[in-house]
């Protein structure tokens, strides 16, 4: 089933019928899937992504007539104009969005090449898709932020405002709660040495309990302050979290919220919830990070090892080795004030003693980009993603 869906507008003056005819030409010259609903607008709002085709001068009035339905459907999101090369159809579009912005209203033209206007819708389809993924979203935090992230908080107003994301708050006393009625269970997993294999089935242990605590409380995601695992039953959450991500349920570290919401939305848009890391090193003349943290999403690396957790030396840590090539690092304020996103390529997987378990060395491509970690930075926490998603994330959070 597609998510694009074309309405039209046309003028009385133009002949219904060939109109409808140039209109299939040019949609399949554009060569997207999509649903022509014509001139209804009953379902206008409802579809990841609507477009109206204008497809000729003098519909000026119909827009204008049919705005206040628009808004009323379509919630306030962007209008998008598709404008074809014949009948006036980019000159009306641009008066009609001329007067969207005098209304308040955002919108754009979709115009150009055959290729250009193909990549664009399906940009905006996928932006689209993902803005449905996260409306009505429960992300839990599981025992609050950790003490020393004193810059990483969030404003629930505006994450449930703007990306429809329910913030809720789980006690730790519940995670201790459905731990002690969670039967253990032992893992068949290939282990890294004798302290690690006593650790194992804690470990596990906190996987069962966590997914538990996910059912009962509805969760599509959530962030545990996982510190106090290591006081409370002297283990880590570093396993359950690698595990719980692979699954499809975003799961952060250290009760960071504004890392969860980034990790959510790169989830919402590429499939894998993201590499949470800490800067452990900057070469800002070469534009190069050093990034580090003890557990990765299971389905985003190409092999894994255990270890203990690097700052304790207890329970299980992860290091992930994740395929070299294109990623994109990634972070939004906890208020949706403002974000980071860089491309860069994965360049090395390192495995140094001297830090968290899972380490990468990515080479930003704009080498001038890794200022910011140093000059004004969005917390510790960054997200790591494969692949190249820029463009994406920055119309997301545009919207």
């Amino acid at each position: 089933m597609t998510n694009i869906a074309i309405y039209t507008l046309t003028s009385e003056l133009h002949d219904e019928q060939a109109e409808t005819s140039r209109t299939r030409m040019f949609l399949d010259a554009i060569g997207v899937e999509h649903e022509l609903k014509g001139a209804d607008y009953a379902d206008y709002g409802t579809h990841a992504l609507d477009v109206i085709l204008v497809r000729t001068g003098g519909t000026e009035g119909l827009f204008k007539r049919l705005l206040p339905q628009l808004q009323r459907q379509g919630g306030g999101r962007p209008v998008y104009l598709l404008a074809s090369h014949t009948s006036n159809s980019l000159a009306a579009s641009m008066e009609i969005l001329s007067y969207l912005r005098q209304q308040g209203f955002s919108g754009e033209i979709i115009h150009g090449s055959n290729d250009y206007v193909r990549q664009r819708l399906l940009m905006l389809e996928q932006v689209g898709e993902a803005l449905c993924q996260l409306r009505g979203s429960r992300l839990g935090i599981i025992g609050q932020p950790s003490d020393w992230l004193i810059a990483s908080k969030a404003d629930r107003a505006a994450v449930a405002r703007r990306l429809g994301i329910e913030l809720v708050d789980v006690e730790m006393g519940e995670l201790m709660k459905v731990l002690e009625t969670t039967p253990e269970t032992m893992p068949e997993e290939e282990l890294a040495c004798e302290c690690v294999k006593q650790a194992l089935p804690g470990a596990q242990h906190i996987y069962g309990a966590l997914k538990t605590v996910v059912e009962q409380q509805r969760l599509d995601g959530f962030t545990l302050r996982c510190f106090d695992l290591l006081t409370a039953v002297k283990n880590t959450g570093c396993l359950a979290l690698a595990r719980l991500n692979a699954e499809g349920i975003v799961a952060g570290c250290e009760g960071d919220v504004p890392a969860m919401l980034s990790m959510k939305i790169v989830q919402a848009l590429t499939g894998v919830s993201g590499f949470q890391a800490n800067p452990s090193s900057i070469d800002p003349e070469a534009g190069e990070i050093l990034f580090a943290h003890c557990t990765i999403p299971l389905n985003m690396v190409e092999r894994y090892e255990f270890d203990t957790h690097f700052e304790s030396g207890m329970g299980v840590g992860i290091r992930g080795y994740m395929k070299k090539g294109p990623v994109t690092v990634f972070k939004v304020a906890g208020d949706l004030s403002r974000f980071f996103v860089a491309e860069g390529v994965l360049m090395e997987n390192l495995s140094k003693p001297s830090l968290c378990r899972t380490q990468q060395v990515i080479r930003l491509n704009d080498k001038a980009a890794s200022s910011y970690f140093l000059t004004n930075p969005i917390g510790n926490h960054h997200i790591i993603v494969p692949g190249h998603w820029a463009e994406q994330l920055s119309f997301l959070l545009k919207q």
